[in-house]
């Protein structure tokens, strides 16, 4: 009976010491845990940033959005009166349906002239 106990009381001995040099697994579990927690809170910390900077510049859009559309028509109306009437030319007779070849005779520039011109106004550039 004796070597029974003893024999029990070692084996648990043993255990125990070894069990001290297992991997806890729910150690590991714990920091992955932590760590996917840390990073959805860091991507949502970056995503609220980012709203706000979104919020602010459509309501600064909102607000503007009257003023600025009155102005970009005065701007096209002084842009309109600031252009060369070669220009204005050019743009009426292309949107009348001339050919190239025909604004050139008519007009007098060359033909790569006339393309840049028709260019620029078709991408609303203006004229200085």
């Amino acid at each position: 009976m004796v070597y029974a106990l003893g024999t029990l009381l070692v084996i648990g001995l043993l255990l125990l010491i070894i069990s001290f040099f297992m991997n806890n697994r729910f150690k590991v579990i714990e920091t992955e845990l932590e760590q996917l927690s840390m990073d959805h809170i860091q991507n949502q910390y970056v995503m609220n940033n980012k709203l706000k900077v979104l919020e602010e510049e459509l309501l600064t859009e909102t607000t503007n959005l009257g003023e600025y559309s009155n102005q970009q028509s005065k701007n096209n109306d002084l842009i309109k009166q600031k252009e060369p009437t070669v220009v204005q030319r050019v743009v009426g007779l292309f949107e009348e349906g001339y050919s190239f070849k025909e604004i050139e005779d008519q007009t007098g520039l060359s033909q790569d002239d006339i393309k840049v011109i028709v260019h620029q106004k078709t991408n609303k550039q203006a004229f200085a």
